[in-house]
């Protein structure tokens, strides 16, 4: 049954309530790459970097389509916030349509995986592992939009439970695969690295036909949907420049991953992941309260209350602060205990050294992520994304990616001016964002087509 729209002002307890299932399903998205990375670590650098930056760059071809399902959230909310609940499940189905577009794409991707490796500054044995890593990660693209599209429909309604369930589901199957398959148990072949891409795909696609089969099951499912191509056009108008906002802020941080970081060396892009990894325990958690925060906005925007939003927003960015900087903390204070599980096998000794230096730099970033990541959502709840996506764009690829490509190669910075140019980035998108809801353009912003029907 769907959680009513908002008709009091959000309260941490509201705000908690949509966000605990959101947190849980984006950790349990964490652990799914996690598991990956920690269960190879003892084959070696190689196998980790090759498994760490394989999925970074699986997820080039994701990010597109999965910035595009964020705004089916956005539309869901604002229509249930109205009461159109049918209106807002055509966007459901809307998002699915971008899931199979996003398996045509994938499929068509894979052939070309060996060429644009050999672009990158890659030992042949991490080229030649991650390569196989991509090629079957690619097969489950479709199925994990198809599972961001249906979270973020049910999200949009205030069920934000059915994608965490689904989430869970991957995550158990994940690690169960990995265990079976890396090392060969019960009989089965030990596939390594590959081995860790497989089971992440049968989990992906297992997880995915639940979940549609869940959506297919539920009673107003078998009224007849009436999807129009109007509202299709509609949803991508706002959507792709949500899209391309993730695209090129990815992009960027993955050129900087393959050739800034690459460039240092294997055990230099071993410790950066294990770094990353390490902080997607305080990003995700704070992604799935900025998600929270952005369904509230979207509904309080639906129900005609925007002079409310800011407070929606200041509550969301406070709780995010308060757990982005508490993990910071831990970063500074015990950067090598929070390394040692990664730094195994050979090379590991550089992997701690460097990763301990780079984590405690980490820290800094935490508090500029969580107004960034915060206000950037809630932008996006209010259909604001033609703004995030420029300014993401300007001061990733005119800023960012020189600074950091220019620091390292010819300055000679290392790792240490690699992280220093991230904490600058997140800090002047932070700042970018902030000002634009400041100016309050999103207030004029009308995501939701008053003339499409509510039935």
């Amino acid at each position: 049954m769907e959680t009513p729209p908002p008709s009091q002002p959000a309260t941490l307890r509201t705000l908690l309530t949509l966000a605990w299932p959101i947190i849980i399903g984006r950790a349990s998205q964490t652990i799914i790459g996690l598991s990956d990375t920690l269960m190879v670590a003892h084959l070696g650098a190689a196998a980790l970097a090759a498994t760490a930056t394989g999925g970074l760059n699986s997820y080039t071809v994701l990010i597109l389509p999965m910035g595009i399902t964020f705004i089916v959230s956005s539309f869901a909310a604002q229509l249930f916030g109205r009461g159109d609940v049918a209106g807002a499940r055509r966007y459901g189905w809307y998002g699915l349509v971008v899931a199979v577009l996003t398996l045509a794409l994938s499929l068509a991707t894979r052939p070309f995986i060996d060429d644009v490796l050999q672009l990158l500054p890659y030992s042949d044995e991490v080229r030649r592992l991650m390569a196989d890593y991509m090629r079957i990660r690619l097969l489950s693209a479709g199925a994990a939009i198809g599972i961001e599209a249906l979270a973020n429909y049910y999200g949009g309604i205030g069920r934000t439970r059915p994608g965490m369930v689904a989430n869970l589901f991957a995550m158990v199957l994940n690690v169960l695969g990995n265990w079976l398959l890396i090392d060969g148990h019960f009989g089965l072949p030990a596939l390594g690295v590959a081995g860790s891409a497989v089971a992440s795909s049968l989990a992906t696609s297992a997880a995915f036909f639940g979940f549609f089969v869940y959506f297919l099951r539920e009673a107003d499912a078998r009224a007849q949907v009436k999807l129009q191509l109007s509202e299709l056009g509609r949803m991508l108008r706002f959507g792709l420049p949500s899209g391309f906002n993730w695209l090129f802020d990815f992009g960027a941080y993955v050129f900087f991953t393959n050739v800034v970081v690459g460039g240092l060396g294997t055990s230099a892009l071993a410790a950066m992941q294990a770094v990353m990894s390490l902080n997607s325990v305080s990003f995700m958690p704070a992604f799935g309260l900025a998600s929270a925060g952005a369904i509230l906005v979207g509904q309080t925007i639906g129900a005609g209350k925007k002079d409310a939003v800011p407070g929606v927003v200041k509550l969301t960015a406070l709780s995010a602060l308060v757990w982005q900087c508490s993990v910071g903390l831990l970063c500074l204070l015990i950067p090598s205990v929070l390394m040692a599980p990664f730094a195994k096998g050979e090379g590991a000794e550089q992997v701690m050294i460097i990763g301990t230096r780079m984590l405690m730099i980490s820290a800094a970033w935490q508090l500029f992520d969580a107004i960034g990541m915060t206000v950037a959502e809630s932008l996006r709840g209010a259909g604001d994304t033609l703004f995030p996506m420029a300014a993401r764009i300007a001061i990733a690829w005119l800023v960012f990616v020189p600074g950091s490509y220019y620091s390292v190669k010819h300055l000679g910075w290392g790792d240490v001016g690699a992280i220093f140019w991230l904490v600058a980035y997140l800090a002047l998108l932070a700042a970018a964002v902030f000002l634009r809801f400041q100016a309050g353009s999103w207030r004029r912003i009308e995501l939701v087509d008053d003339s499409a029907p509510a039935h």
